[in-house]
């Protein structure tokens, strides 16, 4: 019997030209943003944004240019070969789609804290008071800089004096736990790793930078097209980063937001408004991806669970007389 596609999972089937179409423009979009970066990159040149996204988030540009339709879209294709390239493509009747059956159960438990995390960012008030200060609480009477091979615009003493004559207002852990030991007591915020999801806030360059890693650590279940999205708004939102940050970044083609003056500070915050107001949607097209998954799943394991107990209550009460029969009865429920 040949299988059927749930409609619980599917929202729209794309035909073979549709969705080739959009693997090409997806894969074009990714060379041109990258692909500069990665002739660089074989020639050791260093890049403070590109590096970044690529090394701190540790997802390589090869897997962000691998085009994924995330679950809930059907492919028709007429040749097996040219369909996406990964496991969890289920194959029926000239369709492909995500088999939402073999979403792992033990990364239940991540996807929830995410989706958890995320709501609870969303629904927070953006705060937009930092002034991107995180990057010079970094280097804050540090005896050897983070990036020392790239230079200062200040002498350290004089850095120093500027640090501490501004609030540390930083609410994102990920950036707080890289802050020198001096600078740690300074911050108004108490943050640690327990307490991340209830202190993390929209107005954070940080935060909004991260959608592209919570999208990215569901990939395939999430849509390539949206992962770039996030990675199109991380790599505006790293670029800010380091203008607005204590390096002498003009060799690398980054003119400084000066936010030592309050020009620079008036720059930095309409550039992080701006920021703010982009990820707002993409944070909240990564909840309700979120969402549906772990409904689905829910549904799944709820059946399985159920599939497992009504094998093991025909094997007790000797309706199943074999185990080879058993394990049959059983393994329709795990595949």
């Amino acid at each position: 019997m040949q299988a059927v596609i749930p409609d619980i999972n599917i929202d729209v089937v794309l035909s073979e030209e549709e969705w080739k179409s959009i693997q090409t423009d997806h894969e074009s979009k990714v060379d041109n943003l990258v692909g500069q970066y990665l002739i660089e990159r074989s020639q050791h040149k260093k890049n403070p944004v590109m590096d970044f996204l690529f090394q701190y988030y540790a997802f390589r540009p090869s897997m962000l240019k691998r085009w994924s339709p995330g679950f809930g879209t059907a492919l028709e294709f007429s040749d097996v070969e040219t369909l996406p390239d990964f496991e969890e493509l289920k194959i029926s009747d000239n369709k492909a789609w995500i088999d939402m059956d073999l979403f792992p159960e033990r990364r239940i438990r991540s996807a929830t804290w995410i989706l958890e995390m995320l709501k609870n960012t969303q629904n927070s008030r953006p705060s937009f008071g930092c002034f991107g200060m995180h990057e010079w609480a970094m280097v804050y009477k540090a005896e050897k800089p983070r990036h020392n091979q790239v230079p200062l615009r200040m002498e350290p003493d004089e850095l120093a004096e500027f640090v501490e004559s501004r609030p540390l207002l930083c609410t994102h852990f990920d950036a707080f736990r890289f802050f020198t030991k001096p600078a740690q007591p300074m911050n108004r915020f108490e943050l640690s790793r327990d307490t991340f999801s209830e202190t993390e806030q929209p107005g954070c360059i940080h935060s909004n930078m991260d959608l592209y890693k919570w999208a990215f650590k569901l990939y395939p279940w999430v849509s390539s097209d949206l992962i770039l999205e996030a990675f199109e708004l991380a790599l505006e939102a790293r670029t800010i980063d380091m203008k607005a940050s204590p390096y002498d970044l003009k060799d690398h083609g980054l003119e400084p937001i000066k936010i030592e003056t309050e020009e620079g500070r008036k720059e930095y915050k309409a550039l992080q408004e701006a920021i703010f107001e982009k990820g707002k949607p993409i944070r909240e097209k990564i909840i309700v991806k979120l969402e549906k998954l772990l409904h689905s799943t829910e549904i799944f394991y709820s059946e399985t669970m159920q599939g497992l107990a009504k094998g093991e209550k025909a094997i007790r009460e000797g309706n199943i007389i074999s185990h080879s029969v058993a394990k049959k009865s059983l393994s329709k429920w795990l595949k």
